[in-house]
Parts: structure tokens; sequence; C-alpha cells
């Protein structure tokens, strides 16, 4: 191989490298946050038998026919967060949720939208983040999320 074609060679492996890491980059960001605000919301899932129909969440319109295992899996929340993809991309993913002030997690599934820029989760959800008491005095936890993989149920 001539000096030419091995600088050329180089050149495109040099190429190739950096359209993966721009590649990879675009997969991985905006996919966490720290510090979020969530509210609660009254969904009370097993109170209408896991129904989206029920609830009226935005994403009821593509979800609300998945298995019953399907929709009581995780705990529900509406998704409105300073990172991820938003509405129809962002419905059914799930989400693992950390009290910033006591380290309480679980995971979640997005069922909704909502317009406080955080995530508006599930009363019983909330409830179950808010292990010192404080979040729902002051009607709001302190969050960091990050998307996971729900699995098939």
């Amino acid at each position: 191989m001539d000096q030419r074609t091995s600088r050329w060679s180089m050149m495109l492996l040099v190429l190739v490298w950096c359209a993966w890491c721009m590649l990879a980059a675009m997969l991985t960001s905006g996919q966490s946050a720290n510090n979020v605000r969530a509210t609660y919301h009254l969904y009370n899932p097993h109170k209408i038998n896991w129904d989206l129909n029920s609830a009226k969440g935005f994403c009821s319109t593509w979800d609300a026919k998945k298995p019953l295992a399907w929709r009581q899996k995780y705990g529900w929340t509406a998704f409105c967060g300073p990172a991820g993809t938003h509405g129809k991309p962002s419905c059914g993913k799930c989400i693992h949720v950390t009290n910033t002030a006591t380290g309480a997690s679980k995971t979640v599934r997005v069922v909704d939208l909502c317009g406080n820029g955080g995530l508006d989760l599930d009363v019983n959800v909330f409830r179950e983040l808010d292990t010192n008491g404080v979040g729902y005095q002051k009607g709001h936890l302190n969050v960091d999320y990050h998307f996971v993989n729900c699995g098939d149920y």
C-alpha cells in the first residue's frame, strides 16, 4: 500500500470513528436529568383496574389495549421532563425515579403528558418515594430520573 492510500484509509477510519461517536452521543444524550420537580396526580390505577382509557391519559390512544400485566407492572407517571423524548415516543417508556432527599427510588411507566416541566407521578408512587413526608407537605419532590428498559412486561 502506498503512502497516499494509507493516508486515505486513515482518514476514512477517523471519519467512521467520528460518525460512530456522534451516533452514540445522540442515542444516549437527553435520557436523564437531575433535581427535577415531581408533583402528584390522582390516577389511582388500582381503583380503575389499570384502565388507561378511564384515566384519560394522553398515551391511552396507543397503550390502553396493552395486556393488563403490562399496564400494572409499574406505577404511572406523566412525563414532561427536561431530558428525554416527549409526546407519543415517550408513551410506555419506563423511568427510574429517585427522591434526591431520601434516596428512595422506583421505576414508573409513562402514561400521560404534563405541563410542569418534570414528572407528575401517580399519588401512590409519590407517597412511596416521599419516605420522609416532606414532599407531600411541599406539594412536590425533587428527583433524579433516567430512562430504563421496561422489558416486555
